[in-house]
């Protein structure tokens, strides 16, 4: 982003237009639903190394997205909670089928 989002929202339709190619997306959501599982496990299991992984994971699959199929910089390195906040809105606005109608209002649809 060239300019400091005004807020939240202004950063959530910037962070979708990112993320425009189905295959960014599908290897964020490879990548968060890892997170969650390995999450569970590291709690589960008291593991730091289910801790490692689940970050590993998590921005593992979403960089390859960004740097191979997007070709373009994670706004991870911008905004890093705004950022891993929109990763998992994006993710259940996939899960609920409310995915599309997001992204068409981040394009002024």
């Amino acid at each position: 982003m060239s300019e400091a989002p005004a807020d939240y929202e202004a950063f959530w339709h910037h962070y979708l237009r990112e993320h425009a190619r189905p295959g960014t997306r599908a290897l964020h959501f490879l990548g968060s639903g890892l997170a969650i599982v390995f999450l569970v496990a590291a709690i589960a299991f008291l593991s730091w190394q289910f801790l490692v992984a689940a970050i590993v994971a998590g921005y593992g699959f979403a960089w390859i997205g960004h740097f191979v199929v997007e070709k373009n910089r994670p706004a991870t390195f911008g905004h890093p909670l705004w950022s891993l906040i929109s990763d998992f809105r994006m993710l259940w606005f996939w899960l609920t089928g409310r995915l599309d109608d997001e992204i068409r209002k981040a394009h002024g649809g």
